[in-house]
C-alpha cells in the first residue's frame, strides 16, 4: 500500500508539471493536440478527446508531455495559424515552457506549507544523536573514554554530528585491522624494529628468528570533508595509504598484542613486519554535550566491525509552526535549504565529482518513499514528495535539449538573433539528447535495481 501511495504521489507531480504547460498554453490560446501521461513507448492504456485535445495514458509511466501542432508535420492546422506555438510571441512561448517548472516549485511550497499547518511542525534539516545506553559489548576504549548515557554527540574527528550519516560513516571508515595503513607509520615502525633488533634494512629475515616488537601505535584518525560525508564527492584515498598483502595480513594476525614474533616463513622482510604492525586501530575523537557543556572524550577505537558498543538515539530537530507566520518562515527555510542542497549536489554531479554508481532515479525514490511512509508516517512521505517536486523543477531547468531548460535556451538564442532557429537542426539536436536521456535513465534504473537487490536501499 505504501508503495502504491508513493507511485501515486510521484505520478501527481508529473501531472502537475504537464498541467502547468497545458493551462498556460490554453491561456494564450495555443492549440494543444495531445496531453500525455507517461512516455509514448509501448501500449497506450487510455485515450479520449476532450475539445481539440487528446488525453492519453501510456504504459511507460515515467514521464509526460504536451504536444502542439508544430510537433506534427501532418497537422491540418495552417502554418500561419495564430493557434500555433511557433507563431506566438517569445514571451508567451517562454511562459509556456517555464510553466511546468514553476508549477512543480509552487506545488512543493504548497505541500510543505500544508504539512506545517496540519501537523504543527516542520523539520529543521538537522538531527541530534545521543547515547541511549552503553552496552555490555562496549569496547574497552569506550568504557574508559568518559562517555555516559544521555551524552549528545557534538562532533566526531572535527565533523559536526548533525546528520545521522556522520557517525555511521566514521564508524565504518575507522574499523580496526581493516587491511590498510599509513606509510608514515610503517616507516616509523621499521626504524624502531631496526633499533631494537640485530637485523638489516631490506634483507629477508631467516626463518625461526625471533624478533622483538616495539609498542603498537594507533593509526591516524579518519577525516572527511563535508562533500565526502554527504556523498557529493568520492572519498579521496590518502597518498600515504597502502593495502596489506596476504603475507602481511597473516603476520598482522600472528603478532596482535605480542611483544615478540618468531618468523615462520621464508621471504619475510623488516618492511613486512613493520607494515603488519601498522595496521591497528583508528581513533574516534569525540566531543559530547553534557548539561550544556562541551566535553572532549578520550579516544575511542571501533572494533573490526566498526562497533563501539553503544545504543544510539537519533532525534530530528523540528521547528514549531503554531501560527501562519511561523509556517511561512519555516516553509521558506525548508524550501531554501533543500533547493540549495539539490543545486549544489547537481553541480557536483555535472563536474563528475559524484560517482556514477551513486546516481539513482525513480525506482530508488519510490522504494525509499514507501519506506519513509511506512516507518516515519504520511507526513514525512508528503515532505519527501515536495523535495522530489523541487528536484523535478531544478533538473528540468538544465539547458539540455529535450528538457524545458533546453527550450528556454533556444528561445533566448532566438530572441538575441532576432529570428527563429532552423527547425530541422533543432529537431535533430532535440532527438539526439532525448535518446541520450533515455540511455541515462536506463543506467540509473540499473543502479536502482542493483541497489535494491544488494539491499543498499
Amino acid at each position: 500500500m505504501n508503495l502504491i501511495i508513493m507511485i501515486l504521489l510521484i505520478s501527481l507531480l508529473i501531472l502537475v508539471h504537464e498541467a502547468g504547460h497545458f493551462f498556460v498554453a490554453k491561456l494564450f490560446k495555443m492549440k494543444v493536440d495531445k496531453f500525455g501521461f507517461g512516455l509514448p513507448f509501448g501500449p497506450t492504456l487510455y485515450s479520449k478527446k476532450f475539445g481539440d485535445t487528446e488525453f492519453l495514458i501510456h504504459a511507460f509511466l515515467l514521464g509526460g508531455y504536451v504536444s502542439f501542432p508544430d510537433d506534427d508535420e501532418n497537422s491540418e492546422l495552417p502554418k500561419d495559424s495564430p493557434e500555433r506555438f511557433m507563431n506566438k510571441p517569445i514571451r508567451q512561448r517562454l511562459a509556456v515552457v517555464l510553466a511546468g517548472v514553476i508549477s512543480n516549485f509552487l506545488f512543493a511550497v504548497l505541500i510543505v506549507y500544508l504539512a506545517g499547518m496540519i501537523w504543527g511542525y516542520l523539520p529543521s534539516n538537522s538531527y541530534q544523536t545521543s547515547v541511549a545506553k552503553i552496552l555490555q559489548t562496549a569496547t574497552p576504549s569506550t568504557v574508559v573514554s568518559g562517555l555516559q548515557s544521555e551524552d549528545i554527540i557534538y562532533s566526531i574527528n572535527g565533523s559536526k554530528d548533525n546528520l545521522p550519516i556522520v557517525m555511521n560513516k566514521y564508524l565504518n571508515a575507522s574499523k580496526s585491522y581493516d587491511g590498510t595503513t599509513d606509510l608514515r607509520l610503517v616507516n616509523k615502525k621499521e626504524t624502531e624494529l631496526l633499533k631494537i633488533n640485530d637485523i638489516s634494512r631490506g634483507e629477508y629475515i631467516r626463518k625461526g628468528t625471533t624478533i622483538k616488537l616495539p609498542q603498537f601505535d594507533a593509526e591516524q584518525p579518519v577525516h572527511f570533508t563535508y562533500d565526502e560525508l554527504l556523498g557529493f564527492e568520492k572519498v579521496k584515498k590518502s597518498e600515504n595509504e597502502i593495502n596489506l598483502d596476504e603475507k602481511q595480513l597473516k603476520i598482522r594476525n600472528d603478532i596482535k598484542n605480542k611483544k615478540y614474533y618468531t618468523v615462520e616463513d621464508e621471504n619475510i622482510s623488516v618492511k613486512d613486519i613493520a607494515t603488519a604492525m601498522s595496521d591497528t586501530y583508528k581513533p574516534l575523537q569525540i566531543i559530547v554535550l553534557r548539561n550544556g557543556q562541551q566535553i572532549k572524550l578520550n579516544d575511542i577505537y571501533p572494533d573490526e566491525n566498526g562497533m563501539i558498543g553503544i545504543e544510539k538515539k537519533i532525534k530530528e530537530n523540528m521547528n514549531k509552526t503554531r501560527n501562519p507566520i511561523k509556517v511561512m518562515k519555516n516553509t521558506s527555510d525548508y524550501i531554501y535549504y533543500n533547493t540549495s542542497m539539490m543545486i549544489y549536489g547537481l553541480s557536483k554531479m555535472i563536474m563528475g565529482k559524484v560517482p556514477v554508481q551513486e546516481m539513482h532515479g525513480i525506482v530508488a525514490i519510490t522504494k525509499i518513499g514507501s519506506d519513509v511512509i511506512q516507518y516515519q508516517g504520511l507526513f514525512k512521505g508528503l515532505l519527501l514528495t515536495a523535495i522530489i517536486s523541487l528536484n523535478l523543477a531544478i533538473i528540468n531547468l538544465l539547458p539540455i535539449p529535450a528538457l524545458d531548460g533546453g527550450h528556454v535556451f533556444f528561445l533566448l538564442v532566438e530572441k538575441m538573433r532576432g529570428k527563429p532557429l532552423n527547425e530541422k537542426a533543432m529537431e535533430v539536436v532535440g532527438n539526439l539528447f532525448f535518446y541520450l536521456l533515455v540511455i541515462l535513465m536506463i543506467l540509473i534504473i540499473f543502479n536502482d535495481v542493483f541497489a535494491l537487490v544488494t539491499k543498499q536501499i
